[in-house]
């Protein structure tokens, strides 16, 4: 099994990128997030890599971090998930915005993804939110357990109070959630919605 690959870019197709490995050329199919990032041709290249074996084929996925990988590889537990969905997710999403669009359980973002339709989405954030804080970080496991609160209803009030009040000021859910997530980590989960609104504000404008 191939899990990495190292070597220059022999060239770059739709979908896809050949990687010269000591003069092997390895063919790996890659998101668009990941074929923007490459150089060209001749260029330098790392690639985390996914093998899949079938019967009739052995194709290799390649992504620029572990993450974007793990991502791929949970993301196809999911009922009605293959490669090719997965692809498409990992290709419009980064891990961070992935984590957070399972946090707060919004399907919406996940929907961008080319060929992944309401329903597709839907089973993704509601399937992978209680199997995903492994995937963001342990730094950020507390920060997102409260995110997936915010999006699933069950914060307490005053967090809730503040989300929205965060969001009416024309903050965009995730970054409400995010500082919201951050003024409780400061304040306790005890503290009153404008204190956190106050807080928010605090961390928003950094």
């Amino acid at each position: 099994m191939i899990g990495k690959l190292k070597g220059t870019i022999d060239e770059i197709g739709e979908d896809h990128v050949v990687v010269d490995v000591h003069g092997v050329g390895y063919v790996a199919f890659c998101g668009a997030k990941t074929l923007a990032a490459l150089g060209g041709a001749g260029e330098a290249v790392i690639l985390f890599i996914e093998t899949i074996v079938r019967e009739d084929m052995i194709r290799l996925y390649g992504f620029s971090s572990a993450a974007e990988r793990d991502w791929f590889r949970l993301l196809q537990t999911v009922q009605g998930v293959g490669s090719k969905v997965a692809l498409a997710v990992i290709g419009t999403l980064s891990p961070g915005d992935l984590a957070n669009a399972v946090a707060l359980q919004d399907k919406a973002m996940v929907a961008r993804s080319p060929g992944v339709g309401p329903k597709v989405a839907a089973r993704i954030v509601a399937e992978l939110k209680d199997r995903a804080p492994a995937f963001s970080g342990a730094d950020a496991e507390e920060s997102f357990g409260l995110k997936r609160d915010i999006g699933g209803g069950t914060a307490s009030a005053p967090i809730a109070d503040a989300v929205s009040a965060l969001t009416n000021l024309g903050y965009a859910r995730d970054q409400a959630a995010n500082a919201v997530a951050a003024a409780v980590k400061e304040a306790g989960a005890d503290a009153d919605s404008a204190k956190l609104i106050r807080l928010g504000l605090k961390k928003l404008a950094r």
